[in-house]
């Protein structure tokens, strides 16, 4: 099924339009208001989207960021919903899906599981389209989003097999085990609301522990 991504993004502008610019985030020093502004960036100011890899021009990143920050919630909204202007390979559906499907769904529970009254019991119920379609994005990009790690890993998701995504080491060997859906949030960096299981020898678990994860 494609067009998955579109959907997301209209649920994630609905969430962001009920809590408001001012809600908290999983994204540290980031209000809701700043994180609508970076999905805007990321989408129609390519000249500043590459300050978030690039310290260089990193400040230039943020000046535009904030510039789209304070404008008016709703129009920030709208520009969110809209998505990049004029023609963009994102507007077929399976290359959205490829590029945006992750985005829109770590930041939608980055709004969602940052709410002060969250718990696991309020975690939404994807469907199984939705949760097919992350873990192929989870095969594709997982030897890059673990490429630092110190262990081997290996993820494993009770409805979809398993992928090892980065070889044994010295260190031995760790299994993250979850729905595809929780096994982004954790490969991500959103690992303490996470739904993930991780096992492997004492001494594997404590140096996979250490790494950094991020998008």
């Amino acid at each position: 099924m494609t067009g998955l991504a579109k959907i997301e993004r209209q649920q994630f502008a609905s969430t962001l339009m009920r809590v408001g610019p001012q809600a908290p985030t999983l994204c540290e020093g980031w209000r809701t208001k700043d994180l609508a502004a970076h999905v805007v960036l990321r989408e129609r100011r390519p000249d500043a989207a590459i300050g978030v890899l690039l310290s260089a021009v990193a400040e230039h990143t943020q000046r535009v960021q904030d510039e789209y920050a304070e404008k008016a919630w709703p129009q920030l909204i709208n520009m969110v919903q809209e998505g990049p202007r004029g023609w963009s390979p994102t507007r077929l559906p399976h290359m959205d899906d490829a590029i945006n499907l992750v985005e829109f769904y770590v930041h939608h529970e980055d709004v969602l599981r940052a709410a002060p009254d969250w718990t696991p019991e309020h975690t939404r119920t994807l469907n199984a389209d939705l949760q097919t379609a992350l873990w192929a994005r989870l095969k594709q990009a997982g030897q890059l989003m673990f490429r630092k790690s110190p262990t081997g890993v290996v993820l494993v998701t009770p409805s979809h097999g398993r992928c090892a995504v980065h070889r044994p080491t010295k260190n031995g060997t760790v299994v993250l085990r979850g729905e595809p859906s929780e096994l982004v949030l954790y490969a991500t960096g959103r690992t303490h609301v996470a739904d993930v299981e991780v096992t492997g020898e004492g001494e594997a678990i404590t140096a996979f522990c250490e790494l950094e994860l991020g998008l």
